[in-house]
């Protein structure tokens, strides 16, 4: 089992024949099943044109239609990028990901609210995110494939580069992972660590989770309550930005703490209080999470 995607999921990329969205889109196919996956780009201005075999569409309607994708991932620029979540959600798809950084908050407000007002069925996945991964099986997004295996261990995180951190030191004490969230930095975003929490908790193959989180926002918060009543499998956690100071921004847009329960410190003791063991240190993730199976 996983958790979003698994072998089978067909997936488009948005912006496919920019650079960014070229080079990861390479990376993902040749990732274990890859090859079937990626099936579909799309760029108005190249439709009927091909990037190494993958045919390209005029839009995100068209390409799902063509090869029956659920799933779309963005490397459209900031400009354009919120334009391009909403064509994904109006295409019906079951999740879009998107990994452009510098979306503007106004931008992702508007995309927020007309998914609201649609009634969107439609998962997403960041912005400003890494994408998500279920090893061997599937990759949507920039992380590198060869860190990962396939285990027993839920991972979902706010930070890139602590995602990484937290899949090679499972993977190196051999536990391996169900699957790996990013679910981005920034202050409106699409899922939360609460609704990943809720989908590793009910994932039969995830046996236990780590949660990693940021200074600001309600997000692990909200997550650590639901957790203390609802969850039914260990989850460890730990919060990025111990040290900094209060009104500091950081180098996330979502990561701007006002003093009060968004500090580090302050989510660290809510989480402890509802059972879930916490670590200061990021190196000490894995062991962390080993102590409590």
């Amino acid at each position: 089992m996983s958790i979003l995607i698994n072998k089978d999921t067909k997936v488009i990329t948005q912006g496919i024949t920019g650079k960014t969205g070229q080079f990861h889109t390479r990376m993902c196919r040749d990732y274990a099943n890859g090859k079937e996956a990626f099936v579909a780009g799309v760029n108005p201005k190249k439709a009927g044109e091909d990037f190494e075999g993958i045919p390209i569409y005029a839009n995100v309607s068209e390409a799902r239609e063509a090869t029956g994708a659920t799933v779309s991932v963005i490397y459209v620029p900031p400009a354009g990028a919120a334009a391009a979540i909403l064509e994904g959600v109006e295409a019906g798809l079951d999740l879009v990901i998107c990994i452009t950084e510098g979306i503007p908050v106004r931008d992702m407000l508007e995309v927020k609210s007309k998914m609201a007002a649609m009634n969107s069925k439609t998962l997403l996945l960041g912005p400003n995110c890494p994408g998500l991964i279920t090893p061997d099986e599937i990759k949507i997004g920039i992380m590198p494939g060869h860190i990962h295996r396939r285990g027993k261990i839920g991972i979902v995180s706010r930070s890139g580069t602590l995602t990484y951190e937290a899949v090679a030191q499972v993977t190196e004490l051999g536990l391996g992972q169900s699957s790996a969230v990013g679910i981005g930095g920034d202050p409106i975003n699409g899922l939360k660590h609460l609704d990943v929490l809720k989908m590793f908790n009910e994932d039969p193959e995830t046996e236990a989770v780590i949660m990693i989180g940021e200074i600001g926002g309600p997000d692990e918060v909200n997550a650590a309550r639901w957790a203390k009543e609802n969850m039914t499998k260990p989850v460890v956690g730990f919060i990025a930005g111990v040290t900094a100071p209060a009104g500091k921004r950081m180098g996330h847009a979502g990561a701007l703490i006002s003093g009060g329960e968004d500090t580090a410190d302050a989510k660290l003791e809510i989480m402890e209080a509802c059972g879930m063991k916490t670590t200061r240190n990021p190196s000490e993730m894995g062991k962390l999470l080993k102590s409590v199976l």
